[in-house]
C-alpha cells in the first residue's frame, strides 16, 4: 500500500475513532458547530502547508494553534480532552490534502495529529484552568512552541530511518487511547462533584455511581428510559465541569457559573422526579395486574 493511500485510509479509521471518543467522553451523538469549524480551519492549515511544506513543523504548529484559538472561541467552552479529539482531527484534516503532492505526507500526517493534539489540549486548558488574559496569552504562546516541538520530534524519528508509516499507525492508534486513559483518570473527580450534589438533596445516591463511572453511564442505571438517563448523565457530568471551572474565577464569572449551574440542577431534579413517576406508575400497572389475574383465577 502506497503512501498516499494508507494516509487515506488511515484519516478515515482514524476520524471514525474520535468521533467514537468524542461519543464515549460526553454521551453526545451530535458533533456540534466545534468539529465543523475545526474540520474547516483544518483545510485552511493544508493550505498554509502547501506553500511551505519545508517548514511543516512550525508552520503547521503555530496555524493549528491559531485555528485552535478559533475554535475555542467560536465553540462551547469544554475540558482539555475534548480540546484535543477536536485538534487532533482538525491537524488530520490539515494533511490530508497533501496525499496530492510529492510530500512525505504520512509523516506530516503523523506530525499535524500530535500537534493538533497539543494545540487543542493546550488551548483549552488554558480556558480552564488559567483566569487571568495575560497568564492565558502567555499559555497559549507555550502550547504553540510545544505543537512545533511534537511535530519536528517525526523529523527526528525519520532520520533514525524509523519508516514514516509506523510513526503514523502508532500515532493514530495512541491518541484514543490516550482519551480512555484521561476519561478514567477523571472518574473519582466527577464523582467527588456528584456526591457533593447529592449531599445537597439535588441527585439520589444511587444516581453518582452509575452517572459518574466511564462504563456504567452507558446503561439504563435504574431509569425506566436508557436514552433519559443518557441525557441525565451529560447535565450532571455539566454540572461537575462548571462547578470545577467556578474554582479560582473572579466574582462575577463564578456568579454566571453559578447561574448555570442552578439552571441545570433544576433540570435534573425535573427529570428524576418524572423517572420516579415513571416507575412508580409502571409498578402500580403491574401489581394492578396480578391482582387482576389472582381475583379471576379464583
Amino acid at each position: 500500500m502506497s503512501d498516499p493511500v494508507l494516509c487515506i485510509v488511515v484519516y478515515a479509521v482514524f476520524l471514525a475513532a474520535m468521533v467514537a471518543m468524542h461519543f464515549f467522553k460526553t454521551l453526545d451523538s451530535g458533533l456540534g458547530p466545534a468539529w465543523r469549524t475545526a474540520l474547516a480551519m483544518g483545510i485552511a492549515v493544508a493550505a498554509v502547508l502547501f506553500f511551505v511544506r519545508g517548514l511543516y513543523p512550525i508552520a503547521g504548529g503555530v496555524a493549528l494553534t491559531l485555528a485552535a484559538l478559533y475554535v475555542r472561541h467560536t465553540g462551547q467552552e469544554t475540558e482539555a480532552i475534548d480540546g484535543m479529539i477536536v485538534g487532533s482531527a482538525m491537524g488530520a484534516s490539515a494533511a490530508i490534502p497533501l496525499v496530492m503532492t510529492d510530500a512525505p505526507v504520512a509523516r506530516m500526517m503523523a506530525a499535524m495529529m500530535m500537534a493538533g493534539a497539543v494545540a487543542g489540549y493546550g488551548i483549552t486548558f488554558a480556558v480552564f484552568h488559567v483566569a487571568d488574559k495575560r497568564r492565558q496569552i502567555a499559555f497559549d504562546a507555550a502550547t504553540a512552541a510545544a505543537a512545533i516541538i511534537v511535530a519536528w520530534l517525526l523529523s527526528i524519528a525519520a532520520r533514525y530511518r524509523i519508516p514514516d508509516r509506523y510513526t503514523l499507525l502508532a500515532v493514530a492508534g495512541a491518541l484514543p487511547v490516550i482519551v480512555i486513559v484521561a476519561v478514567f483518570q477523571q472518574w473519582p473527580d466527577v464523582r467527588a462533584e456528584l456526591r457533593h450534589e447529592a449531599s445537597l438533596g439535588f441527585m439520589s445516591d444511587r444516581d453518582v455511581r452509575a452517572t459518574a463511572h466511564p462504563l456504567l453511564r452507558f446503561g439504563r442505571g435504574g431509569w425506566a428510559d436508557r436514552r433519559a438517563h443518557r441525557e441525565f448523565v451529560r447535565l450532571a457530568n455539566r454540572i461537575a465541569l462548571r462547578k470545577r471551572q467556578q474554582r479560582g474565577r473572579t466574582d462575577d464569572e463564578a456568579r454566571l457559573y453559578q447561574l448555570e449551574i442552578i439552571k441545570l440542577r433544576m433540570q435534573i431534579q425535573e427529570m428524576s422526579r418524572i423517572d420516579h413517576d415513571v416507575l412508580s406508575a409502571n409498578v402500580r400497572d403491574e401489581v394492578s395486574s396480578d391482582t387482576m389475574t389472582k381475583t379471576h383465577e379464583g
